[in-house]
């Protein structure tokens, strides 16, 4: 009867299999993996991708106002302005092409009258040159006058299961680059409001990954990465009422939005123009109405407008309308039912692009 021998050492050496009689090993220079060797792999693999996004911007500190006791100012005197400069690390991101396009959330460059630098992983500064900020997700595409950069591999965020391991890469806290954090996806499909505490902007996101892995304030716009070095999501947000909570938008809204990126040179995303609150099915047994959207404002000149919708109108179909625009193109037509004083109409739009 054959026997077989192992012959081990400790994780990441390399062993042989041998069977009594055989001339050979019949299992040659197999590595055994750790954890340790897989956090290790991925971030060697994908830190040369990831870039810290700074921010330079001047504001006016106000006057102050001070009391003369004296008099020999008159009552009071206001004294003068001070104008400050700001310039510090706010956030993370990570290359998209080699030519310098870059990735981050959109409410980390969403203050317009500042500007923003970028540094790579070779510690060399970018003045960004151009952002495209994607108004529908919390996303932004930077572009930097640069060469010979190491983008990234995109994993596929359809295939992401809870609790497979999470890697996040970032300049956590706006002071620490490139640091290292580990987890595992911990839930799916989530619901966050997402924001910067140092731009003071928030907005709301759906769908977008949990993880435990420690996403902080700075790591906003860096990847989470799987076991394979792959991205399969853009760090956007961490809880403030939990303990090891961060979230990341999906990687395939990412690629869906570069890849209209790249076909249109912006993101173009279509737009309804509607303000609307859900009526539950308690809201709209309570108040002899049918379950639906309840427009509260049609933006002036939108789609809405033009196809008819008015203010106080319900939208019975599709149900989810935020859901059903997104699902289209800019020039699409699509029909919507809505429920008018105790009548149902249904309205052809189309839909333009959002700006």
């Amino acid at each position: 009867m054959a026997i077989i021998f192992v012959l081990a050492g400790e994780a990441g050496d390399r062993f042989l299999l041998f069977r009594t009689g055989s001339p050979g090993p019949i299992i040659s220079s197999q590595k055994v993996v750790s954890e340790e060797n897989v956090v290790i792999d991925v971030v060697e693999k994908v830190s040369p991708s990831v870039v810290t996004v700074g921010i330079k911007k001047t504001i006016t500190q106000p006057r102050i106002q001070f009391f003369d006791p004296f008099g020999f100012f008159g009552d009071s005197q206001l004294g003068p302005s001070q104008s400050k400069k700001i310039e510090q690390d706010i956030a993370s991101g990570f290359v998209i092409s080699a030519d310098g396009l870059i990735v981050t959330n959109k409410h980390v460059v969403s203050d317009t009258q500042a500007t923003y630098r970028v540094v790579t992983a070779d510690d060399k500064t970018h003045d960004v040159t151009k952002i495209y900020r994607d108004p529908a997700n919390d996303l932004a595409i930077l572009k930097i006058e640069a060469s010979g950069l190491k983008p990234v591999e995109m994993g596929n965020s359809e295939k992401i299961k809870v609790g497979q391991m999470a890697i996040a890469i970032g300049t956590a806290l706006g002071e620490f680059r490139h640091t290292v954090t580990t987890g595992v996806v911990s839930g799916l499909g989530r619901g966050i409001t997402a924001g910067s505490p140092f731009e003071g902007f928030a907005e709301k996101l759906d769908n977008v990954i949990q993880t435990d892995a420690a996403i902080n304030p700075g790591n906003s716009g860096g990847p989470l990465l799987n076991s394979s070095g792959q991205v399969i999501g853009v760090n956007t947000a961490v809880s403030s009422e939990g303990q090891n909570i961060g979230f990341a938008i999906p990687i395939n809204v990412v690629k869906e939005a570069i890849d209209n990126f790249n076909n249109t040179g912006q993101f173009s995303r279509p737009y309804l123009g509607v303000k609307y609150r859900v009526i539950d099915q308690k809201t709209a047994i309570l108040n002899d109405v049918p379950q639906g959207s309840y427009v509260q404002e049609v933006v002036a000149g939108s789609p809405a407008e033009k196809a008819g919708i008015k203010a106080g109108d319900i939208i019975t179909d599709p149900k989810d309308i935020s859901k059903a625009v997104s699902s289209h193109k800019v020039g699409d037509k699509m029909d919507i039912k809505i429920w008018r004083d105790g009548e149902n109409k249904t309205l052809s739009v189309q839909l333009s692009e959002a700006k």
